[in-house]
């Protein structure tokens, strides 16, 4: 709800309160963001000031008592007392820096517009809904600044879905002047806080490590969270968190922030002498310039609010609604996800007709629903160093076409999916040599390239516009249900050769604009085919993506002890339902290591879950190991990717130190639970075994507490061969470990494993738990035991009685 009485905004969710005013000055002063409250009289959240701190500037000569550089403030600006982190910077056409955006208009607006340039979270108006707290309203609130010396327009925008306690903001700013100007920064929000108490949360890695959580202090200076890669990157991802120190998973205040943006971002928390903190988001203003012409307009990137007083749970509860219910769109949006088999580590480049169809009917006889053909299929694509962009089919791998393989794809009963990364081209392509000016590249300077390959220049139309028609023959080719959209490096160079000088420092925004106006013509040309986004793994995996794309593949890696970790990373601000995640063969090919083709089932299984194997090569008890994990899967399906995902004990130690029980950093815990509460999936992961430790628990998280459950895991036998050759303290005579006569027993003697099957209530299992059967610990070995190895796992399954 949108309150505004006497130049003072209340601006209320289910559960949170966010409020501002309009100063003496005509200022914006932030008065409050957190836990809702009753605000009948705002003085009492008003800051006091007699008089202006020493050595400071005040605003004007009628306003001793302040200085912009110690309030707490909507928008900020240089040049008239505030010296810390900017909202908006603009050079003027007289080369002054300076900016005075003062209060001009507040208007409460009837649902949302869409951008002209840019994607955004999207809600039904409220009139057209009987109640304004109902599921999927949006309440919108515009204030209209103007500059006092110079004829500029900024419009702040307030996006209200009381549904999932989250609030957007973006900017825009017009040019009204007759001379243009230069945006070198324009922030999507800013959040200014009264105290300095704060640690700031960030998701950082790299190729194959990403969202890896760091936990930073704020005391003092500033803290930055950016990318430069030309993406979100898997650097450092836009999602962020903000908290007090005593914060917990479920308890405490945790606020979030994220921005609907696809490029460099910009996220920083800064703590002045005055011992405020402020943070801000929005596109990186490194590199950035940004010429607005007489009547132009500049827009912001839509960012993205939530607070929780239950901790990061809690918070990500709001945030994981929120995308599912006003991010992800179209067809796809609340529909379940098949499983799928895709032929990149299978194969990798080394493909053909006659390979990938007995890839797919192995797939088809354990349940695989869709299969994908990955990289390969086109141009002389036989490396990644050739025919990027050349998209035709290859008739020495596919005789028949891509149609031919998909009519036999589909004659076995599944649908087919098929790989592609448009954006790029190899100089070893007809099309570089066709179109070397539709390259990201500086004339004449050498290029430095990225997995062999250049950036094709999305901020000329017309290189839009041949992705579409390329890509649109590709995907009206045959009956194809699935795309991998991949892209598979970052920005070097940044340069545009269909640009004048002055405008070069509009190229990496420019480029998120044609690649979502590609997205957008392409999704909406095919509303059937269900998009997953892919940038060398998580290098894009962010809320513009999803806007077009419904889910995302969140590694290149598929290590089950990595995904553990990552995935977890993800799920602080992104729901499992667009969280990408495959089976692979082990040793792993990112990490080399070997882990339970069980424990690598539980990690994907909750997420968007797929096999990465070569089915035809795997052993039979494997191949019949999936065979039951897909069946598994497909029954609790609803429930792993569209039930409230909660993380219980997690690898992630920060300053923690492990204890015996692995409770801290050994242990990882998640809790998946449906909508109504009927039902609930866990699972429990360890990373290395502690000696002689039998005791351990899972303790569930979101359950209703009076509901009385059945708690029971799935009942698996071990190969005997896993013991080693401690068969000889049971065997009658003696065993070689990994002899003829090991592997016949293996073949017929099976070890049971342990059973779980109690009904306890739903507050036993949070806020006590169960506890298990012991594990293994070398003192004797039953059915009351539990076999529970390094990268050992388990899932459990709670149903209501």
């Amino acid at each position: 709800m949108i309150k505004v009485e006497n130049q003072v905004f209340l601006l209320s969710t289910k559960h949170t309160t966010y409020a501002f005013r309009v100063t003496e000055t005509k200022h914006l002063e932030h008065l409050y963001y957190g836990r809702k409250i009753t605000v009948k009289n705002p003085e009492a959240l008003i800051e006091k000031h007699a008089f202006a701190p020493g050595n400071t500037n005040t605003y004007d000569q009628e306003h001793m008592n302040f200085s912009l550089e110690d309030m707490s403030l909507e928008m900020s600006s240089y040049g008239k007392g505030d010296i810390w982190e900017p909202f908006v910077e603009v050079v003027h056409a007289d080369g002054s820096f300076s900016s005075d955006f003062l209060f001009e208009k507040a208007e409460v607006l009837d649902g949302k517009e869409e951008f002209e340039t840019l994607p955004g979270s999207y809600g039904i108006p409220a009139s057209k809904a009987e109640d304004e707290n109902a599921k999927g309203v949006v309440e919108h609130l515009c204030v209209t600044l103007k500059d006092k010396n110079y004829g500029l327009k900024l419009e702040l925008h307030y996006y209200v879905y009381a549904d999932c306690d989250v609030i957007c903001r973006s900017s825009k700013l017009f040019n009204e002047s007759e001379k243009e100007i230069r945006v070198n920064r324009l922030m999507s929000t800013q959040l200014d806080f009264d105290t300095a108490d704060f640690t700031f949360t960030s998701f950082n890695g790299a190729w194959a490590r990403e969202m890896k959580r760091t936990d930073t202090k704020v005391r003092a200076g500033k803290v930055v969270n950016a990318s430069y890669t030309g993406t979100s990157s898997s650097r450092a991802n836009p999602f962020v968190m903000l908290s007090k120190e005593e914060t917990t998973e479920d308890f405490g205040d945790c606020y979030g922030l994220n921005l609907i943006y696809s490029g460099n971002h910009y996220e920083a928390a800064q703590v002045t002498t005055y011992g405020k903190t402020r943070v801000v988001t929005g596109i990186n203003p490194q590199s950035f310039t940004y010429v607005v012409e007489p009547g132009e307009v500049l827009e912001a990137p839509e960012a993205v609010m939530a607070y929780s007083n239950e901790g990061f749970n809690g918070m990500s509860q709001c945030m994981h609604a929120f995308v599912r219910n006003h991010i992800v769109r179209g067809e796809w949006q609340y529909k379940e996800r098949p499983v799928l088999l895709n032929s990149w580590e299978a194969a990798y480049f080394d493909i053909n007709e006659k390979k990938l169809l007995n890839l797919a009917k192995a797939g088809k006889e354990v349940g695989i629903e869709l299969f994908v053909m990955d990289d390969g299929w086109f141009g002389e694509r036989n490396d990644d160093k050739h025919s990027l962009g050349d998209w035709y089919v290859n008739k020495k791998k596919l005789p028949n076409g891509v149609k031919g393989l998909c009519d036999k794809i589909n004659a076995l009963g599944l649908d087919f999916g098929i790989w592609v990364e448009p954006e790029m081209v190899n100089v070893n392509s007809e099309l570089y040599q066709k179109h070397p000016e539709w390259v990201l590249e500086i004339p004449g300077v050498a290029h430095s390239e990225g997995r062999n390959q250049r950036i094709l220049d999305l901020t000329n139309p017309e290189v839009q516009d041949f992705i579409i028609a390329s890509m649109s023959e590709v995907f009206s080719s045959a009956n194809i249900a699935y795309v991998k959209w991949d892209m598979n490096r970052t920005f070097t160079d940044y340069f545009s050769k269909s640009l004048p000088a002055d405008r070069q420092g509009e190229v990496a925004h420019r480029y998120v604009i044609g690649l979502y106006r590609t997205m957008k013509v392409l999704t909406e040309k095919f509303p059937h085919i269900l998009f997953e986004g892919c940038c060398a793994g998580g290098n894009r995996f962010d809320l513009g993506i999803m806007s077009y794309f419904p889910q995302i593949w969140a590694s290149d890696d598929t290590d089950a002890v990595c995904r553990a970790l990552i995935q977890t990373g993800c799920s602080y601000g992104y729901p499992m339902s667009v969280v990408g995640a495959h089976v692979s063969s082990c040793p792993n090919h990112q990490t080399l290591r070997t882990t339970p083709i069980e424990t690598r089932f539980h990690v994907a299984s909750f997420g968007v879950c797929g096999y990465e194997c070569n089915l035809c090569d795997m052993k039979s008890e494997d191949v019949a190991a999936i065979k039951a994990q897909i069946e598994l899967y497909k029954k609790w399906r609803s429930v792993l990717q569209f039930g409230s995902f909660y993380r219980g004990r997690s690898f992630y130690t920060g300053d923690q130190v492990s204890h015996i029980d692995g409770s801290a950093g050994n242990i990882t815990e998640w809790t998946c639970v449906a909508p109504d509460k009927s039902k609930a999936v866990g699972m429990l992961m360890q990373k290395l075994v502690e000696p002689n430790t039998m005791y351990a628990y899972y303790k569930a998280k979101g359950l209703d507490p009076e509901k009385e459950y059945h708690f029971y895991n799935r009942i698996l036998k071990y190969s005997v061969k896993n013991f080693g050759d401690l068969v000889n303290t049971a065997a009658p005579i003696h065993v070689k470990p990994d002899s003829l006569l090991h592997n016949v027993i293996a073949k017929f003697v099976k070890m049971d494993g342990e059973t779980e099957d109690c009904d306890v209530y739903g507050d036993t299992l949070m806020y006590h738990g169960v506890k298990l059967k012991q594990a293994f610990a070398a003192t004797g070995y039953n059915e009351e035991t539990r076999y529970f190895p390094d990268f050992g796992s388990r899932m459990y399954f709670m149903e209501e009685k």
